[in-house]
């Protein structure tokens, strides 16, 4: 099995800066992509940003200039610098890592359990 823990969640002024960070363990093979979603009460699930399986990254329009996604593939470990964070930016953000666990396995989705972020005066 694969774990996916995400940690460096919490409560931050307007114009404040949080760094994630996600960490995959287990029995993987390989990891395909990784990308950080987040998800307000009464709203869907929404990419936040993400690595392509060439190593490119995507943002969402909202994030583009002030987040920054990083991520160690030797370690499978991923992070989100979050800078000039504002209210709207409140959410759970959750992990995603696309893997396998064995050569000849397909490529599967695994979640985190999320961290809040909480952007408020």
């Amino acid at each position: 099995q694969v774990q996916v823990v995400e940690s460096g969640g919490g409560l931050v002024q307007p114009g404040g800066s949080l760094r994630l960070s996600c960490a995959a363990s287990g029995r993987i093979f390989s990891i395909s992509t990784m990308g950080w979603y987040r998800q307000s009460p009464g709203k869907q699930r929404e990419l936040v940003a993400s690595f392509t399986r060439a190593g490119n990254t995507n943002y969402a329009d909202s994030v583009k200039g002030r987040f920054t996604i990083s991520r160690d593939n030797a370690k499978n470990t991923m992070y989100l610098q979050m800078n000039s964070l504002q209210p709207e930016d409140t959410a759970v953000y959750y992990c995603n890592a696309l893997g396998r666990t064995t050569w000849y396995g397909a490529d599967i989705d695994y979640w985190g359990q999320g961290t809040q972020v909480t952007v408020s005066s």
